[in-house]
């Protein structure tokens, strides 16, 4: 069968690893980063994002296709709330959660309340099959395509899978919720495999995903930093250090070895998600870590000498000012050298979710109006804080970045994006929690 997946704008990893578990199955099967497929074919929609769902392109593109007598299934981390996927997209049916079996079951079977791990419209009425069954953590190689290297997500060409699951259980994290909490680490034979054919493919520079990357190799929630080595150093050998990268790491989850592993092996970078200086916001997010472990590692990175990355979140349902100046305080003490600001997004099946719809709008720094300084830019509260942390954020790096007016446009900008998809989320989370889909 011929088979079109659609990964919007990006090729993720989870579309190239399912048209590898399709070409294995028999089927020809072309990957793309924009919509469209031949009329009356089989059209798999690979969205990574909430916002594909509000996309009016990809909404669009599937009911062209449909009307053109094509079948299409949805899948990635947006069947996570597979309720809302049917009603905004109208598809033929969802694959819910981890869909390597799923899907070829699916493809060749079709829609049947027998098929585990699927959800589709029997009328008006939503159903969702049981579960399915995790899937096994070995697999087919990725179907690669042949201009890989042409796409850069921060900085790489693709992130691979080197292990499924996280330990934390922060409130606005999907992985957890997807993947469960137990860490399933692949072979380290296969993950090589995959990276030279990735680099034969013409990736300049691989990344290691999987949520913490440190914790690849771990059992039970005990890390194994031989196993992290281990798999840098064999990407290294493969890639070259210089292009290789393993930037998400837990504050609690590193050890001198990791580090020295990171500095040796990898372009020499940690990402840390710091969140926030407000230890009150904090437990509020379920991060499991204090800010003196976020200084500590920030440290620690420092004696190693590594470059050190962090996130911040903004605007979350009950962060007071005071909350927010702990931020701009620890920023200040850190001298990141480099910062990402975003504001709190609400994606469905996570618990920030169902605080935002919880959370009246009055009391939701996504919708209340800012009153402070940039009252004149007519924003929202959350927005504001996004904004000025960026700004802020500069003035504190090792080298201080000036916020000319053609930065201080970029911010506002992306703030303002920020703000509009959060409030369409959230608006949509509320239409979807009246109606109990």
């Amino acid at each position: 069968m011929d088979i079109t997946i659609f990964s919007p704008g990006i090729y993720t990893y989870g579309a190239m690893l399912i048209g590898g578990v399709l070409r294995d199955a028999g089927h020809q099967v072309t990957l793309t980063r924009t919509p469209g497929a031949p009329a009356g074919s089989l059209l798999l929609a690979s969205l990574f994002s909430t916002q594909h769902l509000l996309d009016p392109a990809i909404r669009e593109a599937i009911r062209t296709h449909r009307e053109r007598g094509g079948t299409v299934y949805v899948g990635g981390p947006v069947s996570a709330a597979p309720g809302i996927v049917l009603g905004e997209l109208a598809p033929d049916a969802v694959v819910v959660g981890e869909g390597e079996e799923t899907v070829v079951r699916l493809v060749e079977e079709g829609v049947s309340a027998n098929l585990p791990g699927i959800a589709y419209l029997d009328g008006e009425r939503v159903v969702v099959t049981p579960p399915a069954p995790p899937a096994p953590i070995d697999r087919p190689l990725p179907l690669v395509p042949d201009d890989i290297g042409s796409q850069s997500i921060r900085g790489a060409s693709a992130y691979i899978e080197t292990h499924r699951g996280c330990i934390g259980g922060c409130t606005f994290c999907q992985v957890p919720r997807f993947f469960g909490r137990k860490i399933r680490s692949r072979n380290l034979a296969s993950i090589i495999e995959e990276v030279k054919a990735f680099k034969a493919a013409g990736a300049t520079r691989l990344s290691v995903s999987g949520g913490t990357g440190s914790l690849y190799g771990s059992h039970e929630g005990e890390m194994n930093p031989d196993s992290f080595i281990s798999l840098l150093r064999g990407m290294a050998e493969v890639m070259g250090p210089r292009n290789v990268s393993s930037p998400d790491i837990r504050v609690d989850c590193i050890t001198d070895e990791v580090l020295d592993a990171i500095r040796r092996y990898t372009i020499g970078w940690v990402f840390f998600g710091i969140e926030s200086g407000s230890e009150r916001v904090l437990r509020l997010m379920g991060k499991g870590a204090a800010v003196r472990q976020v200084e500590e590692a920030v440290e620690r990175c420092r004696e190693h000498n590594l470059r050190v990355a962090g996130s911040f979140i903004v605007g979350y349902p009950g962060e007071a000012k005071r909350d927010y100046e702990a931020t701009k305080d620890l920023i200040a003490r850190l001298s990141l050298d480099d910062v990402f600001v975003s504001s709190a997004e609400p994606i469905p099946g996570t618990p920030l979710a169902d605080l935002a719809v919880r959370t009246p709008r009055e009391k939701n720094p996504a919708f209340v109006p800012h009153t402070g300084e940039y009252r004149a830019l007519g924003i929202t509260e959350s927005e504001a804080r996004a904004f000025d942390l960026m700004m802020h954020a500069d003035m504190f790096r090792p080298q201080v970045r000036l916020v000319t007016d053609a930065v201080y446009d970029t911010y506002l900008a992306e703030a303002k994006k920020q703000g509009r998809d959060i409030r369409a989320a959230t608006e949509m989370l509320l239409r979807y929690s009246r109606t109990g889909a």
